[in-house]
This record gives structure tokens, sequence and C-alpha cells, in this order.
């Protein structure tokens, strides 16, 4: 990775954010903790893959047809995000995968 994708990679999630900032405050406050929990669970690729713009996506959709985000994603934010990352690998799985390995190998 250069310097040139640095760049533009930082340009890129600054206009995400941006687009997050312009949502109204109660979207803003589901997508910040979406967002959160995604990082701490979510698929690997994440920072790069086209899921946070996406939801942003469905935000400013909700915003356009003036429906309240829990509307559009129901009472349950982590079940919501869950349904999001269905079938995707996670660091969790990652996390699964080390340490059933490391529990196999240790006893052989």
């Amino acid at each position: 990775m250069g310097i040139q994708d640095i760049v533009e990679g930082k340009k890129q999630w600054r206009a995400h954010k941006a687009r997050v900032k312009a949502l109204p405050a109660d979207y803003q406050i589901v997508y910040k903790e979406m967002q959160k929990y995604l990082f701490k669970v979510g698929p690997i690729d994440l920072p790069d893959g086209p899921l946070l713009p996406g939801i942003v996506d469905f935000f400013e959709e909700g915003v356009a047809e003036g429906k309240g985000v829990m509307e559009l994603i129901g009472p349950d934010v982590a079940a919501f995000s869950d349904s999001l990352i269905e079938g995707s690998r996670t660091y969790a799985d990652l996390y699964q995968e080390s340490v059933g390995g490391a529990s196999g190998t240790a006893g052989k």
C-alpha cells in the first residue's frame, strides 16, 4: 500500500464521516452504535468493504422517505447489525479458529 492509497483512503473516510454528520441526530446515534458493534464483531473486510457506506445509503433513503431510524431497523440494533453480516467471515470466526487450533494441537 503506497502513500497515494493511504491518502485516498483518508479522503474516502472523511467523505463518509461527512455523510454521517449530515444525517438527523437519531440516525447518527444509531449509526455510531452500529459502527462500534461492527468494528468489534464485524466482517474482516469492514474497513474496505461496502457495508458501512451501504448503511449510510439505507439511512439516507429512510430520511428522504420521512421514516424514523427505529422504523427502518427495528428495536434491536445488534440484531439488525448481525443480519447484515450473516454469512460473512468475522474476527470472531478468526478467534474461534485460532483458539480451536491451539487447543487441538496442545493435546497431541
